[in-house]
């Protein structure tokens, strides 16, 4: 079962995490890399790498033909797919990190990805809270390999 992020899946508690174990991968909406957006994440992170930040040097220099997002950027997108994804009704949730991260392919500056959230397992923690691990993959529009896959953890506390 997919479900499209048009149909924003609603978790209100533990139950309805452990109940998307297997369920299938909910996908957000496609959110476009532009040059502004790796500018500015540049700036925050102070990684001006030409192959990043100088579009002509990139289209005249770099193997990918253009200039291409930090790997870095993919990863931090992550956290805001998946909270448009998935609307959560709780006391507080957290990133909680990652298991293993992959940067499979390139994304060009200009380019549309989107997200495929499957939850792996969801096991209780302190203070009433559950931990999920997410098998996350990004994929970039038009282009059959992935640019990202994670597995991303969470804790939610409702």
């Amino acid at each position: 079962m997919m479900t499209s992020a048009a149909q924003l899946a609603s978790v209100g508690d533990a139950a309805a995490l452990r109940a998307l174990i297997g369920a299938g991968a909910l996908v957000s909406k496609w959110l476009t890399v532009d040059q502004h957006t790796v500018d500015r994440f540049a700036d925050a992170t102070g990684d001006h790498q030409w192959i990043h930040v100088d579009p002509e040097r990139a289209q005249r220099e770099s193997p990918f033909g253009g200039p291409v997002a930090h790997g870095f950027l993919t990863l931090s997108l992550i956290p805001g797919l998946l909270g448009k994804t998935i609307t959560f009704q709780q006391r507080m949730g957290v990133n909680y990190g990652l298991n293993r991260v992959r940067f499979v392919s390139p994304v060009l500056v200009g380019s549309s990805l989107r997200a495929r959230f499957a939850v792996e397992s969801v096991t209780d923690v302190n203070n009433d809270g559950v931990e999920v691990v997410w098998n996350v993959t990004v994929e970039r529009e038009s282009s059959e390999r992935p640019v990202c896959v994670a597995e991303f953890i969470t804790r939610h506390y409702f």
